[in-house]
């Protein structure tokens, strides 16, 4: 159990790190304007992003 969590979040890592790597620009501008979002915004998009990733680990984690 404890190797699946610390592989999820070495990938979390690998996958947060891709765009400042290969785009700073973008990610530059993408993360000023989120820093002009409401925290209601914020915490709906966090939500989202949560829900997601639990469906998804569900169906990736159902026996064939």
């Amino acid at each position: 159990m404890w190797q699946d969590l610390f592989a999820a979040l070495a990938l979390v890592f690998v996958i947060e790190g891709m765009l400042p790597f290969l785009r700073p620009e973008v990610w530059r501008k993408t993360m000023g304007r989120m820093v002009e979002k409401p925290n209601n915004a914020l915490r709906l998009m966090g939500l989202v992003s949560m829900l997601m990733g639990v469906i998804l680990l569900y169906v990736v984690r159902q026996p064939v």
